[in-house]
């Protein structure tokens, strides 16, 4: 009853605001239009104007917010009837979770001039979301198709290898990066000393087409010595890519290496031989040594035409790096690291018709006794190098070496045979050091034998009680008999 004489009242004072000025607009217009309506004529006029001009509703939210009492009846005002009372309903008399889902379903976002149905999410059926993620994957395949590399050329990674602790660790990193790879892939695995199958067992996993070979050589401990080593790795790689007549670009992917999706897609626009910066990942000492930018790679001038490299610079680290796999120091690149190059394979046939004259023959590199730091040592010409990652101002591969000592224990292919013995409880804390047996208490000994044998004695005299009352029943009925 409060509410309703209140909301009397409040329509009351609003109808007589509304009905004073109607004697002075019958003796002053003629129309019988009020000064409200005029005003708000105007006022969605000029709203028109500025929505022309900003490109969404204005007149909306002007009155959304000024005019959301009024504007609902305001026909009824005019007329001077009174509109109809006001009808307020309690939420608990619905139910909540059917009010907000009917809410949701039926509700709509305004997005400039366009209308958004929002709708529950996650989707409440998954068939329709894999179906929208095909969608996605279809159209970026077509975009791909549309805007990418139109003949997309066959990706193929060299990676020495050798057994060790952390080989595992480096090699599932670079065989899932190769899974990624939008684009065919053959991955040549160069082992030092002979083909294991611990380095088998871990690119079959792949899915790939892989070529797994051996080196007659064992990996040395010094790192000076492991560096020349893998490049001759590198070399019985090139090698195989000649016999075989493989097709594409020939990228060196070590195993402790990380790299950029976009390096693969940068070595496409390659015509025969290019270079990208890399960036090494070294630990440096001192505050003083951060200034410098540990990065290889090509240095391009204005035009963005190669005229240099830039090294990374040791002399920093003179007296303070690593020279067997045991120091505890870091670990240093050569002067121009194989990782940063990439080369068309052509370049390896030996009967090609437009081999280019720039390159060396394989055969003449085996007879040479020198060190090949670099594949700049396949070329004759330098120049033809293509710089590629915005002419080298992108890093698309981090150089990295961690290895653990040499005489370091793991079990073989990461595999634990028989099971672990248990070191520490599960069922107890705080976890000692040595696990030892729980104290047996003599007064709960004593107390649970006690319990058994009353219970033993119960159990005997309901059987003794029983047998009795069977054989009274018996009796008694061969006597009625």
């Amino acid at each position: 009853m409060k509410f309703s004489a209140w909301q009397q009242s409040y329509i009351n004072r609003r109808s007589n605001s509304f009905r004073a000025p109607l004697p002075l607009e019958s003796s002053g217009e003629a129309s019988g239009k009020s000064p409200v309506t005029t005003f708000s004529f105007l006022l969605h006029a000029a709203c028109c104007l500025i929505s022309v001009v900003l490109g969404f509703r204005f007149s909306r939210l002007v009155y959304l917010f000024f005019f959301s009492v009024t504007s609902t009846n305001f026909s009824a005002f005019r007329g001077g009837e009174i509109p109809a009372p006001l009808v307020v309903r309690s939420s608990l008399a619905t139910k909540p979770m059917a009010n907000q889902a009917n809410q949701t379903a039926g509700s709509r976002v305004l997005v400039g001039r366009h209308g958004i149905q929002v709708r529950p999410w996650p989707h409440p059926n998954p068939e329709e979301v894999m179906k929208a993620y095909r969608i996605i994957e279809r159209v970026q395949r077509e975009q791909r198709a549309l805007f990418g590399v139109k003949k997309a050329k066959t990706v193929i990674a060299v990676t020495p290898t050798h057994v060790r602790t952390f080989q595992k660790l480096h090699l599932s990193c670079v065989m899932h990066s190769l899974m990624l790879v939008p684009y065919d892939v053959i991955w040549i695995v160069v082992e030092a000393g002979r083909v294991t199958n611990e380095t088998a067992s871990i690119i079959a996993k792949s899915g790939l087409r892989t070529i797994h070979v051996g080196f007659n050589h064992r990996m040395p401990i010094s790192w000076d010595e492991r560096h020349k080593l893998e490049a001759r790795m590198r070399l019985h790689a090139l090698r195989i890519v000649s016999n075989e007549r493989l097709d594409g670009i020939v990228m060196f992917v070590d195993d402790s290496n990380m790299h950029s999706m976009e390096l693969f897609d940068e070595i496409q626009n390659v015509k025969w031989v290019g270079a990208f910066s890399i960036g090494i990942l070294v630990h440096s000492g001192g505050a003083e040594e951060a200034s410098a930018i540990p990065v290889q790679g090509p240095a391009c001038n204005a035009t963005n035409n190669l005229v240099g490299w830039h090294t990374f610079k040791p002399l920093r680290y003179v007296g303070k790096s690593a020279v067997y796999i045991d120091d505890l120091a870091p670990v240093l690149p050569r002067k121009i690291e194989w990782a940063g190059f990439v080369l068309n394979s052509r370049l390896l046939w030996r009967d090609l018709d437009d081999r280019p004259e720039w390159i060396k023959d394989l055969q003449v590199l085996d007879e040479i006794d020198e060190d090949i730091e670099s594949p700049l040592s396949l070329l004759r010409d330098t120049s033809v190098v293509e710089p590629l990652g915005s002419c080298g101002r992108h890093v698309l591969l981090w150089w990295l070496r961690v290895e653990a000592r040499t005489d370091s224990k793991f079990p073989a292919r990461w595999k634990i045979e028989p099971p672990l013995d248990i070191t520490v409880p599960s069922k107890r804390t705080p976890w000692p050091d040595d696990p030892r047996q729980l104290p047996i208490n003599e007064h709960t000994t004593k107390h649970s034998t006690k319990s058994r044998t009353s219970r033993s004695r119960r159990s005997r005299n309901k059987r003794r009680h029983g047998a009795k009352v069977i054989g009274v029943k018996v009796s008694t009925h061969s006597k009625q008999n």
